[in-house]
């Protein structure tokens, strides 16, 4: 029996791009998927298409109720996925959980390409793929450079090591197994990025992810974006969250040291003093930070670094990471192992 794919999409007030997104599945050349639609309150006609959308193809499968936010609408839907997976077959190994956002748009080979690749490496967990940014690089500059990085992740490695530089795969293209969901746990609530959340506790655990390295679908960044307007996808909650994965992986028996020296750096990271991991010391650039004692510690230049240190390299600025890590590995240290960069 082909692998089942079972597509989890919320809805909420999106009646201006979800025909478009549903119809980009219609479209797919994989054709042994199911759509479960949840309309989380919708007010603006939402709910009416998918009434209509449902009736119109039996593979849609509709599920309205009061508004209660997104996470609450993962964690229902994929219980109403998951029973229909049971009705329809007991054994998860050939289950695949596929998500999508009403305002996304897939290509027509999404679901067969990650399909493939998951029957072809049985010790993925997830798939992504590359996505083309749906929107104006010039007026959202930001999140066209974060899709343009988040393009350029494509092994498990590199998905382990930038797993704290930001969210590793975007939301909407993941494919993943229906026996990695039940290994590692799904979505929680709470005052952090719940897809992000996700993600760290799955690689904290050992899930393997990978991503195609063809654009499948088109990953649109509309002013409605929750990532834009809801708290918990804030700089300071996704940091907090980095904070308490991070503390997992420091080395106990090295001097942890923090690179970046300014207030907004020391703030982010601020949490992991808290949890048991007092910064030795901070490595800066600065001529004016150096040799200055900053929150009781010694600011260092990088032209001789500490011996026997682990750094976490908070310098958000894409090129002067890239610098770092470069001068890093030409000293002999090791990503994961000697560093990690967390910003």
């Amino acid at each position: 029996m082909p692998t089942q794919v079972s597509i989890l999409f919320p809805v909420y007030n999106a009646v201006d791009t979800v025909e478009a997104a549903v119809q980009s599945i219609l479209d797919q050349s994989y054709p042994n998927w199911e759509l479960h639609w949840i309309d989380d309150g919708s007010t603006d006609g939402s709910t009416n298409l998918g009434h209509r959308l449902s009736q119109q193809d039996p593979r849609i499968h509709f599920y309205p109720r009061q508004h209660q936010g997104l996470v609450s609408a993962l964690q229902q839907v994929i219980l109403h996925a998951g029973i229909r997976m049971q009705q329809v077959r007991s054994d998860l190994s050939d289950q695949y959980f596929a998500r999508m956002d009403a305002d996304d748009f897939c290509y027509t080979d999404r679901f067969s390409e990650q399909v493939a690749f998951l029957e072809a490496h049985p010790a993925c967990d997830l798939v992504s793929c590359q996505v083309d940014f749906g929107g104006d690089r010039n007026r959202q500059s930001g999140y066209a450079a974060h899709v343009d990085w988040v393009n350029g992740l494509l092994s498990p490695g590199d998905h382990f090591l930038n797993r704290f530089v930001d969210s590793p795969v975007p939301h909407p293209s993941v494919m993943f197994r229906a026996a990695s969901l039940a290994k590692y746990g799904g979505y929680q609530q709470g005052d952090f990025p719940e897809d992000y959340e996700l993600w760290l506790r799955w690689l904290d655990a050992g899930a393997e992810f990978h991503k195609l390295p063809r654009k499948l679908m088109t990953w649109n960044d509309p002013p409605t974006r929750l990532s834009r307007n809801d708290s918990r996808y804030a700089q300071e909650a996704f940091y907090e969250l980095k904070c308490r994965y991070l503390v997992k992986v420091l080395p106990a028996n090295r001097p942890i040291w923090l690179w970046g020296a300014g207030r907004l750096t020391r703030r982010r990271f601020k949490l992991l003093e808290a949890l048991g991991f007092p910064f030795a010391g901070f490595i800066d650039v600065d001529p004016g930070k150096i040799d200055q004692v900053i929150d009781g510690r010694r600011v260092q230049s990088p032209e001789t670094l500490p011996s026997n240190a682990f750094f976490i390299l908070g310098v958000s600025n894409p090129g002067a990471r890239d610098k770092i890590e470069t001068r890093l590995k030409t000293d002999g240290l090791q990503a994961g192992r000697d560093y990690l960069s967390c910003a």
